[in-house]
């Protein structure tokens, strides 16, 4: 089997929907499957879109495992030559997969792609291609220099190698993985792609950024005005910061975590702002 289309899935079934619909079209003449694995949503996903997508496998878990781990059950029973992590908030054009896959067989040290991501308004996705947030370029992007960890100076119309593919869509090669492991499973949500990535330049395979356009809702997968997402978000910051930079000197690591920790406080004030106004 060429491909494993995995989508975790939690509370969105109206997008799921219409990102299924692009998924079923983009699969034309690939030998494909879908794998979708639901985070114990409270709406109507399990009851309703089983039936409407009787070629798709669907995973019911009892409670909501997270984004690493629900990935990782789908990624485990795949036998394709190539996994793709999807959101569920995302539609792909047509010929995205298709393209996608040639350009990963015509490279044989890639170990995964991005492409271009829009959002809903038509605009092209900064996060489409990002740098390993190392203590510097972390420094950087939190006092509003954003231009390195965007990778702001590679063109947008032709593929580059980048440093971090976003998990919102992750293209992989599942011989890479084999190598490298799955999805590190103490991230819950956010982070296990930049943890991924940085494993798999450090296997030393290629990340790239391709020209091919998707859409992603962003935020309609997540509700980042509660507190339990700056938790969760900022909690993956640190995560992966211990796990590839703690042998790093104090002087270095201390106002990375500092940082870290304003961030947090600040995004929460501003949570709690908007709910004193509504």
């Amino acid at each position: 089997m060429k491909l494993s289309v995995v989508i975790v899935s939690y509370n969105v079934r109206s997008y799921l929907d219409q990102c299924l619909q692009s998924v079923m079209k983009a699969l034309e003449g690939i030998d494909g499957e879908v794998f979708v694995v639901d985070n114990a949503s409270s709406d109507d996903t399990m009851a309703v879109l089983p039936g409407r997508y009787p070629w798709v496998h669907f995973i019911a878990n009892g409670e909501n495992i997270g984004f690493a781990r629900a990935n990782n059950i789908a990624i485990r029973q795949s036998a394709a030559e190539y996994v793709l992590l999807l959101n569920p908030d995302t539609t792909v054009a047509d010929h995205t997969l298709r393209d996608a896959l040639k350009f990963m067989d015509e490279h044989p040290k890639a170990g995964g792609a991005g492409v271009m991501m829009h959002n809903e308004d038509g605009t092209v996705a900064p996060e489409s291609r990002r740098a390993i947030p190392t203590p510097w370029i972390s420094a950087l992007k939190m006092l509003g220099f954003s231009d390195r960890y965007y990778m702001s100076h590679l063109p947008w119309d032709q593929p580059c190698r980048i440093e971090v593919i976003s998990g919102a869509f992750c293209l992989l090669r599942k011989s890479a993985l084999d190598k490298i492991g799955l999805l590190d499973e103490d991230f819950f949500m956010y982070g296990e792609d930049i943890d991924l990535s940085y494993r798999l330049l450090k296997g030393g395979y290629e990340n790239w950024y391709l020209p091919l356009p998707i859409t992603h809702f962003k935020g309609k997968s997540t509700r980042k005005t509660d507190y339990r997402y700056v938790h969760v978000f900022y909690k993956a910051m640190l995560i992966f910061f211990r796990k590839h930079y703690s042998h790093l000197s104090f002087f270095y690591t201390i106002p990375v975590k500092a940082a870290i920790y304003c961030r947090a406080f600040i995004a929460l004030i501003d949570i709690l702002r908007q709910k004193l106004h509504l």
